[in-house]
């Protein structure tokens, strides 16, 4: 084992450092650098658990089931749980970051994974064909235990096999999983765990083509429906039950629900009104009385913007009365729209 610390010149063991005080040292060194790089993405747990979601814990559970990486990949746990992965970045097929060590500069890692193959991908897309009912389920972890397995099969599901993964590291460590390496690897099922829509970033696939199947059965079954009125036209409320979310239209405006109090317009909102609404109401100041006429997505955009400090799930779902199946949904459709953005593990701030 490496020396280090002139206290310990001649022993064969690092010196000790207590858990506090790497995490002080963490958090100084991320302050620093979060002044000079304000894109960085650090990992920073709610709570001791690595991971919460079914995806992010089946990232996990599918690194350390292989003999290559059980004995090694655990030496990275600590690092995560006391903020050391100061930013990870996920790119299809690439993942960086940045851990705080033993040295005071942080060690640069880069892990690289092979995309999902032609074949190996048409496969499970036949086996998905039709049984998922929408992306909101997907990325919810709610489907037949069945798929479940085959998405977990070893060398042939979504989840890489070590043959699919290589990685190099700053740090001057000899083994060929060294703890920054590791402490990645636990890294990316933590970020996968805010926002499972990553896992199909990095795996360079595209999420639609497993919901392709179910989503055209049903498009079927509904323009059917629709013929009475219009062969080539869907209500909303029918398109959001496709989709499992609702869609970004605007109320209707009711002329006759509308009042007027000290020159504000409570009631049912015009369009324009509830755009205005929301660029108007800033941080702290939104009421839950506007809060509650908005669209759901709409209502999560104006809570996550009213928190400097940033908001969970649990919140949400409190202050909205949606499940947190949707609430996850939703969030993760703001993000693709660049409205808000993770500040630590499962909060939410506006962008």
């Amino acid at each position: 084992m490496r020396k280090r610390g002139n206290k310990n010149r001649y022993s064969e063991y690092p010196e000790y450092v207590p858990v506090a005080e790497k995490k002080a040292q963490a958090a100084e060194k991320l302050k620093q650098l979060q002044k000079k790089r304000p894109g960085i993405k650090p990992v920073i747990l709610e709570g001791s658990a690595l991971a919460r979601t079914w995806w992010g814990k089946s990232w996990n559970q599918n690194l350390e089931r292989y003999a290559d990486y059980s004995n090694r990949i655990g030496r990275g746990r600590s690092y995560v749980r006391h903020g050391a992965v100061l930013d990870l970045q996920i790119a299809a097929g690439k993942v960086t970051a940045l851990i705080q060590g033993s040295s005071s500069r942080p060690y640069e890692v880069e892990i690289s994974i092979k995309a999902m193959g032609g074949p190996q991908w048409t496969v499970i897309r036949r086996q998905c064909d039709g049984r998922l009912k929408s992306l909101q389920e997907l990325l919810a972890g709610k489907f037949p235990k069945d798929l479940s397995a085959i998405f977990l099969t070893e060398g042939k599901g979504l989840f890489p096999s070590p043959k699919d993964i290589s990685f190099e590291c700053s740090c001057p460590d000899w083994a060929s999983m060294c703890k920054h390496v590791a402490a990645t690897l636990y890294g990316i099922g933590a970020r996968i765990d805010e926002d499972p829509g990553l896992f199909f970033t990095l795996r360079d696939v595209r999420t639609d083509d497993l919901v392709a199947g179910a989503i055209k059965d049903k498009t079927a079954q509904l323009l059917a429906k629709a013929e009475a009125r219009c062969a080539k036209v869907l209500e909303e409320d029918d398109l959001s039950s496709l989709f499992g979310i609702e869609l970004d239209t605007p109320p209707p405006f009711d002329r006759e629900n509308i009042k007027v109090t000290n020159k504000k317009v409570v009631g049912q909102r015009p369009p324009k009104a509830v755009s205005q609404n929301l660029r108007q109401a800033g941080r702290k100041t939104m009421t839950s009385r506007i809060v509650a006429d908005l669209l759901p997505i709409d209502q999560i955009a104006a809570l996550i913007a009213g928190q400097e400090d940033g908001v969970n799930a649990d919140i949400l779902a409190a202050k909205t009365g949606l499940d947190k199946t949707k609430i996850y949904a939703l969030v993760h459709r703001l993000k693709l729209q660049g409205k808000i953005k993770n500040k630590a593990h499962g909060i939410y701030v506006q962008a």
